[in-house]
C-alpha cells in the first residue's frame, strides 16, 4: 500500500481487523514521528491499530563513506522515532556486501564497524534491531546469522524473521526458530510458491521456479512454524508482507489474515 498515506494505511488495518502495523518510514518518516508524536499515537489509537515496529530498510554499509554516514544518520533517528512512538522494534536490512568483498568479509570489516556503536545507542534505548533475512544481504544463510551475532554481540541485534527468504533455498526454517531463540524480535509472514515441474526443467539456479505468496498460497507450514514460535517464546506479531502479484494490496493483505487467523 505504498501509495496510500499513513491515515488511509491505518483506518484500513484498524477496518480489517489487524492488531499492528509495522510501519515504513516511507510512510512515518522519522522527523514526522518526532515531530508529531500526539498525532500520530492519537491517529493510531483511533482506529484501535499498533505499531510492531518501524521499518527502516536501507543498506548501511554503502561503500560510499557520505552516504553510509548518512543512512547511520538516519537509522540513529528511526531509533529515536521507535522511542517516540512507543515501538520496541526497528527493522531494517543487515547491509549488501561490500562490493570486491565476500560477505564474511564484510560482516568481520564493514557491518562490525557500522553496528556496534548503533546496537549500543539502541540497546540504552530499550530498543531492538531486526534484521530481515533477505537473501541477497548479509543474512544469506545461518552460518552468516552467526557470524553477524559474534560480530556485534549486542542482546539488542536480533532478526525479522521471513521463512519465504528460507524455504526455496532448502534451508530449514522451522529448525531456525530454536537456534535463533531469543533472537527473534519480529516475523515477516510472507509465503513462497515452488513449481517442482519448473524447477526439475530448469534447476535452482534459473529464476521462475519459485515466487512469494500470501500465506496459505504457498509451501510454508503455518501451523508448524506458529507453533515453533510460540513454543520459542515469541509472542509478537505474524507481519504480512505482500509481494504476490495475484492479488490487489488489500484484498492480499485480508486474505492473509484470515488464514493466519485459523494458527493464532
Amino acid at each position: 500500500m505504498g501509495k496510500k498515506s499513513l491515515e488511509e494505511v491505518v483506518a484500513f488495518a484498524g477496518k480489517a481487523g489487524f492488531a499492528a502495523l509495522e510501519v515504513s518510514t516511507g510512510h512515518l518518516p522519522a522527523d514526522r514521528a518526532l515531530g508529531e508524536t500526539s498525532r500520530v499515537k492519537d491517529l493510531f489509537a483511533k482506529h484501535g491499530v499498533g505499531i510492531s515496529s518501524l521499518a527502516a530498510y536501507a543498506n548501511l554499509l554503502d561503500p560510499d563513506p557520505a552516504k553510509r554516514e548518512a543512512a547511520t544518520a538516519n537509522f540513529r533517528k528511526s531509533i529515536d522515532a521507535a522511542v517516540a512512538v512507543g515501538t520496541p522494534v526497528v527493522c531494517t536490512l543487515a547491509g549488501m556486501p561490500v562490493p570486491g568483498k565476500s560477505k564474511e568479509k564484510t560482516i568481520a570489516e564493514d557491518f562490525k564497524a557500522v553496528f556496534t556503536p548503533l546496537a549500543k545507542y539502541a540497546e540504552d534505548k530499550g530498543i531492538k534491531i531486526a534484521f530481515e533475512n533477505w537473501y541477497p544481504t548479509l543474512l544469506q544463510h545461518f552460518d552468516l546469522w552467526d557470524a553477524i551475532l559474534a560480530a556485534v554481540p549486542s542482546p539488542a541485534i536480533g532478526f525479522n524473521y521471513d521463512p519465504s527468504h528460507l524455504i526455496w533455498q532448502g534451508i530449514d526454517y522451522l529448525a531456525g526458530v530454536d537456534r535463533y531463540k531469543g533472537r527473534i524480535f519480529h516475523t515477516h509472514a510472507k509465503d513462497t510458491e515452488m513449481k517442482a515441474e519448473v524447477l526439475a526443467r530448469r534447476g535452482c539456479l534459473a529464476d521462475g521456479w519459485w515466487r512469494y505468496v500470501i500465506p496459505g498460497y504457498g509451501s510454508v507450514e503455518w501451523g508448524k512454524y506458529v507453533g515453533r514460535l510460540r513454543q520459542s517464546g515469541y509472542n509478537g506479531v505474524l507481519s504480512i508482507e505482500h509481494e504476490d502479484s495475484a492479488f490487489s494490496p488489500e484484498a492480499g493483505l485480508e486474505k492473509g489474515l484470515g488464514y493466519l487467523r485459523l494458527f493464532v
